[in-house]
């Protein structure tokens, strides 16, 4: 009896174990951070897309600092408008990213069917100024085919009243806030999305102090991957437009516990 019973479990144990798994990076305080960044991201590649090419004398534009708020290590994302760019590529635009994408483990990559939850926390400085055009702090973006815009953005824009926005698709804004509301204060968000030509996505922010819901959406009908992409992938950082440099200022944006839990229907 025990015996069968101790089958039963393993079968399970593993039965759960090819349907749902969860990947963290937690900051720890200790070490390289590009390679704590890296093991967890993508071992043995590069999962950081910083300008530290065009700007060596500051080191490294992704930090680990201990936050006095959360009484823990957190990581700094760390942006200057005068110095830095795309990775010397791209010199309109400036980008410190952490991302999975092709070299990354299989569970980290959002496939037709799957169902994938994504949840960090951030903090947006006092005085943070946006661009007029785009500073992205969040992209979900695809790999393959049709892949060189984001499918979904959350992203801070400068206006009579500046907003932080969560867009579909590059074009459309499908809710916004104030982004005052955001401003000198941890956030966590929870974003879920069912990946299909007709999937379910929702995104939720609140405030960590209190509770307080500050944006939220959710659909049961959005295109969550084109038909000629093969999976979608996360990216967190500051991706900013220097089309208006002048509206802009060196800024440092504070992350913390990112997970990717996937599961399969």
């Amino acid at each position: 009896m025990k015996s069968t019973k101790l089958i039963f479990c393993s079968l399970i144990f593993c039965f759960c174990s090819l349907i749902h798994s969860q990947t963290k990076l937690i900051a720890t305080g200790s070490g390289d951070t590009y390679e704590l960044i890296n093991k967890v991201l993508s071992p043995g590649h590069d999962a950081v897309e910083v300008p530290d090419c065009a700007h060596a004398a500051f080191g490294k534009h992704i930090n680990q600092v201990y936050d006095t708020d959360l009484k823990r290590y957190v990581f700094e994302f760390t942006v200057h408008t005068a110095v830095d760019n795309d990775r010397c590529e791209k010199f309109d635009r400036q980008r410190v990213e952490i991302k999975t994408y092709g070299p990354s483990p299989e569970n980290l990559k959002g496939k037709e069917g799957e169902i994938v939850n994504y949840s960090w926390k951030f903090k947006i400085p006092s005085g943070f100024q946006p661009s007029t055009s785009f500073t992205h702090l969040h992209q979900i973006k695809a790999v393959g085919g049709s892949d060189g815009l984001p499918l979904f953005t959350l992203s801070a824009k400068k206006g009579k009243i500046n907003k932080l926005n969560l867009v579909h698709d590059n074009v459309t804004i499908l809710q916004s806030a104030p982004l005052n509301d955001f401003i000198d204060t941890w956030v966590e968000v929870k974003e879920i999305i069912e990946v299909g030509s007709n999937g379910y996505y929702s995104m939720k922010i609140s405030r960590l102090n209190d509770g307080v819901e500050l944006l939220s959406y959710s659909t049961d009908k959005l295109m969550t991957i084109r038909a000629d992409n093969e999976f979608i992938r996360p990216k967190w950082g500051i991706y900013r437009s220097l089309n208006n440099s002048s509206d802009l200022r060196d800024e440092s944006v504070l992350f913390a516990d990112f997970v990717i839990e996937e599961t399969k229907k």
